[in-house]
């Protein structure tokens, strides 16, 4: 199970957007990273693909690794740690190790 999912909140914690706040788009794990919304925007110099793909300087997000960023607990409000629990039904969830509620 990952510590980061797909449209979770996360804290920027470090880069040139320490500080800010996004949602995760894409996981990508055999390479430890993820690419949050509007967070870490590179120009591209693209070609042109065709009449449906214009070329020219596009913006978008890059991969940050996955050390840089902290999920948002949704009870508490702030960046923080998460660990793991098994409930009683037998189900793995993510749980917040300050406030101690479960994420999921």
């Amino acid at each position: 199970m990952q510590r980061v999912k797909r449209e979770d909140t996360v804290f920027i914690a470090k880069g040139k957007d320490r500080g800010r706040t996004g949602t995760v788009r894409i996981v990508i794990p055999k390479k430890n990273r993820v690419i949050v919304g509007g967070i870490n925007m590179v120009k591209r110099h693209m070609k042109p693909r065709g009449p449906r793909q214009p070329g020219g300087i596009i913006e978008r997000e890059a991969p940050i690794p996955l050390a840089n960023v902290r999920p948002l607990c949704p009870s508490c409000n702030k960046a923080v740690r998460v660990g793991f629990r098994v409930l009683a039904d037998g189900r793995k969830v993510r749980y917040c190790k300050k406030c101690d509620a479960n994420f999921d």
